[in-house]
């Protein structure tokens, strides 16, 4: 069939398709704070308030960050299904938890990048144990920048003379944490559950000794003792994404980048691991701040390396789709 010959909007099957692969986008936690709408015409992405981390987040910044990354995958997917996306964020300002909304156009065939980066969708994973370096490393940065860049979104590396001043900044907030109850608390309730269709199950946590040797992560509630990659200290590089200030809008381009850096990197044969609890605190943000270029506001920051192969892993669950996406009645 012609693209002249479709409908103008894809049926409810290819959207479900779509949002199949797009909601395996990574999310602070794996809380997958979104919600989507379709009528028919248009799709609606919304932010879901009630998975707000109210002590790590309370702005609500690394929930509209996950957003921006899940409508990243959304825009891929159709793409890859024909499908060429119209992204209009923010369209009601009386409605700040109506993010984007997506209009459709026939898209004449996906480019083989495309099909590389859907294959990522369903590899891509964040692999907090120690890494090896990335090879290819220049290629690999000046690659993932020029993916940010149309999101107004700046990607720095953190030089390695300056990785201990970074580490350090890592231990004072998880210092900072240690005693936080409330941060505890949260922290806890979502993470290490083995049956739970949300949060960071037990099998993609990490022993103490294993994260004693990455020197940058977030720290979590420890798995059982393991000692996996036992001879490995981590090697992994370090780029930060930041943006000109700190607004909603800004918040979402840094998903939606994070979402192509992620995914570049994943078709490239990396492994990553995104960081947002070094940028939760301001003592911790003015540091990366002096560790870069500019006087940009630092968001998320990206471990990017190589993993063994005979590393197994097991897929992180995601919600139903019934549970994210509504079907909208005239």
């Amino acid at each position: 069939m012609n693209t002249s010959d479709r409908p103008n909007t894809p049926d409810l099957r290819t959207v479900r398709m779509a949002l199949m692969l797009a909601c395996r986008a990574p999310s602070v936690h794996n809380t997958q704070p979104w919600r989507w709408v379709f009528d028919g015409t248009q799709l609606r992405l919304h932010s879901d308030t009630d998975r707000l981390l109210h002590s790590a987040d309370p702005l609500g910044r690394q929930l509209v960050i996950s957003c921006g990354a899940v409508l990243d995958h959304a825009r891929l997917a159709f793409v890859w299904m024909g499908w060429f996306t119209d992204i209009t964020r923010f369209p009601d300002p009386d409605l700040p938890g109506h993010l984007a909304t997506l209009e459709f156009r026939p898209w004449p065939g996906a480019l083989n990048t495309t099909a590389a980066r859907i294959r990522a969708i369903h590899q891509r994973r964040t692999d907090r144990l120690p890494m090896l370096a990335p090879p290819g490393w220049l290629d690999v940065l000046a690659a993932v920048r020029d993916l940010a860049r149309p999101h107004h979104v700046s990607v720095d590396e953190i030089a390695e003379r300056n990785r201990p001043r970074l580490a350090a900044a890592t231990e004072h907030a998880t210092a900072l944490r240690r005693y936080d109850m409330p941060y505890q608390t949260e922290l806890h309730w979502w993470t290490g559950h083995s049956d739970a269709k949300a949060g960071v199950p037990a099998a993609a946590l990490v022993s103490d000794s294993e994260a004693a040797r990455v020197d940058i992560g977030r720290s979590f509630p420890a798995a059982p003792y393991s000692v996996r990659r036992t001879d490995l200290e981590d090697e992994a590089r370090l780029v930060v994404l930041s943006t000109l200030d700190e607004t909603a809008a800004q918040w979402l381009h840094t998903g939606e980048a994070l979402s192509e850096v992620l995914l570049e990197c994943t078709a490239r044969g990396l492994a990553t691991c995104a960081l947002t609890h070094i940028t939760e605190l301001a003592a911790s943000r003015s540091v990366i701040t002096d560790l870069i270029p500019h006087p940009d506001v630092p968001q998320v920051v990206i471990r990017i390396g190589t993993a063994p192969e005979d590393t197994d892993y097991t897929p992180t669950p995601r919600r139903p789709l019934d549970e994210v996406l509504e079907i909208a009645t005239a």
